[in-house]
C-alpha cells in the first residue's frame, strides 16, 4: 500500500532503498512529462505503464514485507494507516491534474475564440470580395466552439461573437452602401446551412430585411445612372427571393417614376441621349417579366416612341439631316399606328431634301395642312428612266414619275432646255400637285447605287398665289464615260395666270 503511492515507501519499511529509488524515478519521469498539465492530456499507454510499475512495486515490497524478519509492533498498523493515507496522494493528484487539464483546454478554446476575433477585424478592414476567406475561417471556429464544446467559457462568448460577427460583414450595409452590401448579406443569409439555429437566435433571420433593403436601394440607385438597365439584376433578384416585402412593392413605382421623368426630360437639351436611356428603361422592364413591373411594358414603350420623335426633332433643328432622316423613317415604319407618322414621314422627307439643299431644312415641315387657295404645279418626265420628285414648304409630300417611252438623254445643256417636253404627239408622264403658295424645296431622284448622287438634282422656287405652274424633268449626256447628269435650269415655270 505504501509503494502505491509512488514514492517507494514500501520498500524503505523493509529497508530496500535501491529498488524504493526505482519508485522515485518512475514517478519523478512520470510527473516531469505530464506537468505542466496539457488539454490532450497523458497518453494513456503512458499511464498504464506507470500504474503497472507502482502494482509491481506493491507486489514486491508484499512479497519481500512476509519474508522479512523486523520487529512486530504498532509499526506494521502504523505503516498500514499511513498508507492509507498516502493513497490519496495519487488519488488527489489526478484530480487536480484533471482540473489543471481541463484548464489547459479552456485556455486553447479561448485562443481559438480570440483567432476568430483577430480575423474578423482584419477581415473588416477589407471589401468582402478580398476578407471572404477570413469571415468563413472565423466563422468555423466560432461553430466548433459553439457547438462542439458547448459548456466552454468560450462557447458562452461565440453568441456575441456571432453578433459582432454580423456586425463586421453587413457594416456596408449600416454604412448605407447598398450595392456593396448585397453580397456580404447574401452570404449571411446562407450562415444558417452551416451553423445551429439554437446558436445563431435570431441573427439566423436579420440577413433577410436588409438585403431587401440593400437589393431595393441598389437597384433604384442604378437607374439614375447611364446605364439603368443595370439595376434590373438587383430589383429582379429582390422580386423573387422577397415578393412579399415591402421593397418589393415599391420597386414598381419607382420604375415608374424613373420613366415618367426620363419622358420629362425628352425636353431637354439631349432628347437623343435620353432616348437611349428610356430604351434602356424598357429592357429593363422586359428583363422583369414576370412580376409586377412587367405592367409597365406599355408606359416604356411610349416613352421609347416619344424619346424617338424628339430626337428627330432635334437632329433635324440641329442641322444633323442624315440622322433625321433615318430616325423618322424609322419611327414612320416601327409606330404605324401614331398619329405623328404622317408629320414624321414629312420630316424624314424635308430632311433627305436639306441634305442636298440646307435651306430646306431652315424650318420643320408644318404638321397641319395649311388653308386657303392652291396653286396647281404639272411635272412631266421628260426622260428614259423613273423620277421621284421630293417638295417641302407649306406642304411636304412625294411624287413618282414613269419613265418616257421612247424619250431619250439630250446632248447637251442648251437642247434639253430648248426641247424638254416639247414634242408634239407625245405622252410624257405627269404628277399633279395642289400647291399652298410659299418657298418650295425639291430633290429630283433618279440613280440608284453609284448614280444616285449623280442622278439626283436639288432646287428651290417660290409659288405665288393665282398662278399654275409646269416644270418638265430630263436628262443630258454630259460626262465622256456615260455619267447621267440631270439639269432643271427652270424647274418652275409660270403656265399660266389666274385672273
Amino acid at each position: 500500500m505504501l509503494n502505491l503511492s509512488g514514492l517507494g515507501l514500501g520498500h524503505l519499511l523493509v529497508r530496500r532503498p535501491g529498488r524504493a529509488a526505482v519508485s522515485w524515478v518512475a514517478t519523478a519521469a512520470f510527473l516531469l512529462f505530464a506537468l505542466p498539465a496539457d488539454p490532450d492530456g497523458v497518453p494513456a499507454l503512458l499511464v498504464a505503464a506507470y500504474v503497472l510499475l507502482l502494482v509491481l512495486a506493491g507486489a514486491d515490497a508484499a512479497r519481500t514485507a512476509v519474508r522479512a524478519d523486523f520487529d512486530r509492533g504498532p509499526r506494521p498498523a502504523l505503516a498500514a494507516a499511513l498508507g492509507l493515507v498516502l493513497l490519496a496522494a495519487p488519488v488527489a493528484g489526478t484530480l487536480l491534474y484533471g482540473s489543471a487539464r481541463d484548464e489547459a483546454v479552456e485556455r486553447e478554446l479561448l485562443g481559438r475564440l480570440k483567432e476568430g476575433d483577430d480575423l474578423v477585424a482584419k477581415a473588416s478592414k477589407s471589401s468582402f470580395l478580398l476578407s471572404a476567406p477570413d469571415y468563413r475561417y472565423a466563422l468555423g471556429l466560432y461553430r466548433e466552439l459553439g457547438e462542439e464544446h458547448p459548456g466552454s467559457r468560450a462557447a458562452a462568448l461565440v453568441p456575441r461573437r456571432l453578433e459582432a460577427y454580423y456586425d463586421a460583414v453587413s457594416a456596408p450595409y449600416a454604412a448605407e452602401r447598398h450595392c456593396e452590401a448585397v453580397e456580404p448579406l447574401t452570404y449571411l443569409r446562407t450562415v444558417p446551412r452551416t451553423v445551429d439555429r439554437k446558436l445563431l437566435g435570431d441573427l439566423a433571420e436579420r440577413p433577410d430585411a436588409q438585403l431587401a433593403e440593400s437589393l431595393y436601394g441598389c437597384g433604384v440607385s442604378r437607374l439614375g445612372g447611364t446605364r439603368p438597365e443595370s439595376g434590373g439584376k438587383e430589383l429582379g433578384t429582390l422580386l423573387r427571393t422577397f415578393p412579399e416585402s415591402s421593397q418589393a412593392g415599391q420597386v414598381g413605382p419607382a420604375v415608374s417614376g424613373r420613366i415618367r421623368q426620363r419622358v420629362a426630360a425628352l425636353k431637354g437639351a439631349d432628347p437623343c441621349g435620353t432616348t437611349d436611356e428610356l430604351r434602356r428603361m424598357s429592357a429593363l422592364v422586359t428583363e422583369l417579366s414576370g412580376t409586377s413591373v412587367a405592367s409597365l411594358g406599355g408606359q416604356a414603350d411610349s416613352g421609347v416612341r416619344d424619346g424617338v420623335y424628339a430626337c428627330g426633332v432635334d437632329q433635324f433643328k440641329d442641322k444633323h439631316f442624315s440622322e433625321a432622316r433615318r430616325t423618322f423613317t424609322d419611327f414612320a415604319g416601327t409606330y404605324r399606328e401614331d398619329s405623328r407618322r404622317r408629320h414624321a414621314q414629312d420630316i424624314a422627307v424635308a430632311a433627305e431634301i436639306a441634305e442636298e439643299r440646307p435651306k430646306a431644312g431652315k424650318h420643320l415641315p408644318p404638321s397641319g395642312k395649311p388653308s386657303g387657295a392652291r396653286m396647281e404645279l404639272v411635272i412631266s418626265n421628260d426622260a428614259p428612266d423613273a423620277v421621284e420628285v421630293l417638295y417641302t414648304g407649306p406642304v411636304t409630300g412625294t411624287v413618282r414619275l414613269k419613265a418616257c417611252d421612247g424619250c431619250r438623254r439630250y446632248g447637251s445643256e442648251a437642247a434639253g432646255a430648248d426641247r424638254a417636253c416639247e414634242a408634239s404627239g407625245r405622252t410624257y408622264p405627269k404628277a399633279r400637285l395642289r400647291l399652298p403658295a410659299g418657298e418650295y424645296h425639291f430633290l429630283y431622284k433618279r440613280g440608284t447605287g453609284a448614280t444616285a448622287s449623280a442622278d439626283s438634282y436639288a432646287s428651290g422656287s417660290t409659288v405665288e398665289p393665282g398662278y399654275s405652274y409646269t416644270s418638265c424633268t430630263y436628262l443630258i449626256e454630259k460626262d465622256p464615260f456615260g455619267l447621267d447628269l440631270p439639269l432643271f435650269p427652270d424647274p418652275l415655270k409660270p403656265a399660266s395666270l389666274r385672273r
